[in-house]
């Protein structure tokens, strides 16, 4: 029982109200596509190997990884 109140208690602590202009401070960079190209062209090559369109590169094959 007591377990469960601490737990409880340490849920709520971590529950805060941040307001708008507080947001920017609290946001991590690595969350924004444009300040890493390297990973937003990473993303992009994912996306392209799972949809199967390669945009013209001349590479063979779909999506499905079996070539």
């Amino acid at each position: 029982m007591r377990l469960g109140w601490v737990l409880v208690l340490v849920v709520i602590g971590g529950c805060v109200r941040v307001a708008a202009h507080q947001r920017e401070y609290l946001a991590k960079p690595t969350m924004d596509p444009e300040a890493a190209p390297l990973e937003q062209k990473l993303d992009t090559h994912v996306e392209e190997y799972r949809e199967g369109s390669m945009g013209g590169t001349g590479v063979g094959g779909g999506g499905c990884g079996c070539n």
